[in-house]
């Protein structure tokens, strides 16, 4: 679990309860019923009116992974590949059908098993890509809709100060309410405000990084899958995949992973010596 979301939004509401303290006011000057109802509902409306239902019961169902999401590690990946390419040269192609009743992640293992099948490589390549863009379009449309709502909240704020401000006018006769009834009109522009970017824009930023990540994970596997039909040296399959991954996401300079595989700056050196002439084993990148 990555706690990033969680910790920001609590940092944030922490920081706007250190602001009204400061200040001398009370917590209980902005929690207005009214105001609430009127940006929280009217926002999440019209956040449904712009979609279909489908879109918004599966932003909401996807709304748990941005505080739970879990990330896998790049090395991880690279490292499980690498071991399917070592049981693919030592046993065959065949064994990788025994190999994916292992497999947890069900795009490797459908992978796996279209090899054992003896798909072919570009039909298995088309049918890896669409699967990729598919899982992309789900994750991104949960994450559009969040931004969208982030997008609708603050106007709607101005609309409920608006409406306020009318009841305002109403009561001009009465001089010594108005301080207080002014006040309580600009809660509803605050909740606007407060829960695009404290709530709304924040969750649709994180599920569409979440989403990113899960595709830069699928390619991985995939060209890893690819390379390994087509019968890649493990050690030169693990450096091509490392150089697929940013720097900042592998494991440091002289770590080795759980399996004692080398990092990539140690692999290609030594890969430089002994695998000149067996780069060709590789399938060209998509």
């Amino acid at each position: 679990m990555d706690p990033a979301t969680l910790i920001g939004l609590v940092l944030a509401f922490g920081a706007l309860l250190a602001m009204i303290t400061l200040e001398g006011s009370s917590v209980t000057a902005i929690l207005l019923p009214a105001p609430m109802v009127l940006v929280f509902g009217a926002t999440l409306a019209v956040g449904l009116a712009g979609g279909t239902m489908k879109d918004f019961t599966s932003a909401f169902q996807a709304l748990p992974g941005a505080f739970l999401g879990k990330t896998t590690p790049p090395q991880a990946v690279i490292d499980q590949v690498v071991g399917l390419a070592e049981t693919a040269r030592g046993s065959g192609l065949l064994a990788l059908d025994q190999e994916a009743d292992n497999v947890t992640d069900p795009f490797l293992r459908g992978a796996l098993q279209n090899i054992a099948d003896g798909t072919d490589g570009d039909e298995l390549r088309m049918l890896l890509e669409d699967e990729i863009a598919t899982k992309a379009r789900t994750n991104r449309n949960a994450a559009k809709f969040f931004t969208g709502l982030g997008g609708y909240a603050p106007t709607i704020g101005i609309v409920g100060t608006v409406v306020a401000l009318t009841h305002v006018l109403e009561n001009l006769s009465t001089p010594a309410t108005l301080g207080p009834m002014i006040a309580t009109a600009f809660v509803a522009t605050l909740w606007g405000l407060l829960s695009a970017n404290f709530i709304w824009l924040p969750l649709g930023s994180r599920l569409r990084r979440l989403a990113d990540l899960e595709v830069d994970r699928m390619t991985l596997v995939m060209e890893g899958a690819l390379a390994v039909q087509a019968g890649s040296q493990p050690r030169l399959l693990g450096e091509r995949l490392r150089a697929m991954v940013p720097a900042e996401l592998l494991p440091k300079i002289g770590a080795k992973g759980k399996d004692g595989a080398e990092d990539a700056a140690g692999g290609a050196t030594k890969a430089k010596g002994k695998g000149k002439g067996k780069a060709k084993d590789l399938p060209k990148a998509a």
